[in-house]
């Protein structure tokens, strides 16, 4: 499968109607605004092709470290502040995931993410989903999506955010941070395989940093917290 870095002067008409129609009005940063956002922030939008074919595309936003304002741990353990000074990876903030509806259950997903994993090796990764804790039309859907990304080593922190009345969920993959007390249980710690425990940890701290940044260049008027 190859991979095209797209810009505003290579972005077609296929990759804008994919973005329209597979994302909620609510959810997309209107067209023009990504574009220009794509020209003034380090965003990694890639398309994907099968050949001639269009199949889909990812939008990264590659940032500085969370856990800034950490200090040292407690019996010894490095916490994140402390990685940091020793040459931590940057974390992938994963803004959008298509792939072409009529494409979809093929394994062209998993194909892509797997290539963007790869792409960003040793660096962790954190995106926000809709809950599956909350009652929706699309739980399926929902239960689906997190399905695919815990299957990929990703895992729910259990830091939420509701926007406009949708419950947003942080989903992380990758080590080098200290684990949080609320990561998933089910999944065995880097401690329980004979070596420290350093999985990502996020905060709410953490997302409003975020949200921040993203708010020096756009944010829409119509976007309130609940």
């Amino acid at each position: 499968m190859e991979a095209i870095r797209i810009t505003a002067a290579n972005a077609d008409q296929k990759i804008k109607q994919l973005y329209e129609t597979a994302f909620p009005e609510d959810e997309q940063i209107p067209w023009d605004d990504l574009m220009r956002l794509v020209g003034e922030m380090p965003l990694d939008f890639t398309a994907y092709y099968d050949g001639e074919a269009f199949i889909g595309f990812t939008v990264v936003y590659p940032r500085n470290s969370f856990n800034r304002r950490t200090k040292q741990g407690q019996s010894g353990t490095c916490s994140s502040y402390a990685l940091q000074g020793g040459g931590r990876p940057k974390v992938n903030w994963f803004w959008y995931f298509a792939v072409r509806e009529e494409l979809r259950g093929k394994g062209y997903g998993q194909q892509i993410l797997t290539q963007l994993i790869e792409r960003y090796k040793g660096q962790p990764f954190v995106l926000d989903m809709e809950s599956t804790t909350q009652i929706c039309d699309n739980l399926k859907q929902r239960k689906r999506r997190q399905a695919f990304y815990l299957r990929n080593g990703f895992r729910d922190t259990n830091v939420y955010r509701t926007y406009n009345d949708i419950t947003m969920t942080i989903m992380m993959r990758g080590e080098g941070m200290l684990a949080s007390p609320s990561s998933d249980a089910t999944q065995p710690s880097s401690s329980e395989l004979g070596r420290p425990s350093l999985l990502p940890r996020f905060t709410m701290q953490d997302w409003d940093d975020i949200i921040h940044e993203l708010q020096k260049f756009w944010w829409p008027d119509d976007i309130k917290e609940d």
